[in-house]
């Protein structure tokens, strides 16, 4: 007697079939890479509380570190195409960040026949090494160094050194300006804080007047940057009166390039990219650097150079950027 058709074989469609864990772990890597990519283009309306808008903000190019992670997940769940999902963040990220790491020397003008070279730092006055900064500025050539962060003690060891390789200067409460060219219309700007962390002045370069503005602005920290803020946003409502076509504002603005109290003033000013690339973060110095608090920007010319050096023993490493007349 044949016994073939006693015993039915089970099904083994069941072995094809996702287990339940790994069913929720597509469901989080979905769920997760959604969120993510949310968070990375529209950082700004996170709400800012206890500073969460402030850390976000700050942090956004890092938000790119948990793309990796969502494809490691999505390669243990196997099953399903989670990985697509995952993919969707990484868009996000490239959209919003990919061109502000593109080296500025692929696609810079040469230098021309007259440009100007200005070089900053955040000296970290308690840091004593305020005159080891200036002479590190001295040495990169510029024209114009522009200081933040200066105390009674630093400003003196500064002097003593930018004096005597610059025949023009202006300083005032925590900032200072040296210039090989004469320095016009110099006077203390305190954006409407009554504190003195900000200048405004003119160049005269031999191809006519530079506007230029230093900003050592107010701290930000969790929950307290409403002075920085402010500070920021009577910066971004000066700039449209103007009456240079050429304008330099440059110092540490206590704010990253996509800080959302910042992007008034980028809406007016340009900042550009890092001549070998990514992002050009500038603090702290060390370890190594997670920011960019201190910048560049500028209107009316074009930028052939920008650089972040190590300078003194700040906590902020400078910035030196040259542009064309």
């Amino acid at each position: 007697m044949s016994l073939l058709h006693e015993t039915p074989r089970a099904s083994t469609s069941a072995t094809h079939r996702p287990s339940a864990g790994r069913r929720a772990l597509n469901a989080v890597v979905v769920a997760a890479s959604l969120v993510l990519a949310a968070v990375i283009v529209l950082h700004n309306l996170v709400p800012d509380v206890g500073g969460l808008g402030l850390v976000i903000d700050s942090a956004a190019p890092w938000l790119g570190l948990g793309i990796p992670i969502l494809f490691v997940l999505a390669a243990f769940a196997r099953r399903g195409r989670p990985w697509v999902a995952a993919l969707v963040p990484l868009v996000a990220w490239v959209l919003m960040f990919g061109a502000s790491i593109v080296p500025l020397k692929w696609t810079a003008p040469p230098a021309s026949a007259s440009t100007l070279t200005v070089a900053s730092q955040n000296v970290e006055a308690s840091s004593g090494t305020g005159a080891a900064s200036a002479t590190d500025l001295v040495a990169t050539g510029a024209e114009v160094v522009a200081i933040q962060e200066m105390d009674d003690a630093s400003r003196a060891e500064i002097s003593s050194v930018l004096d005597g390789a610059y025949e023009y200067s202006y300083q005032v409460g925590t900032v200072g300006l040296w210039s090989s060219y004469p320095i016009l219309n110099a006077q203390p700007w305190d954006l409407g804080l009554g504190w003195q962390r900000a200048l405004a002045a003119d160049l005269e370069t031999p191809d006519g007047l530079v506007s230029i503005y230093v900003i050592h602005a107010a701290s930000a920290r969790l929950g307290d940057h409403g002075d920085r803020d402010e500070m920021l946003k009577n910066l971004s409502d000066v700039l449209p009166n103007d009456e240079n076509d050429r304008v330099i504002a440059v110092g540490d603005f206590n704010a990253a390039s996509t800080d959302r109290a910042f992007k008034p003033i980028l809406s007016q000013l340009s900042e550009p990219n890092q001549s070998d690339g990514l992002f050009g973060f500038t603090w702290p110095s060390s370890p190594f650097a997670v920011t960019r608090l201190d910048h560049f920007l500028q209107r009316g010319m074009d930028v052939t150079s920008n650089t972040v050096i190590p300078a003194g023993g700040s906590d902020h490493l400078a910035i030196v950027a040259t542009v064309n007349l």
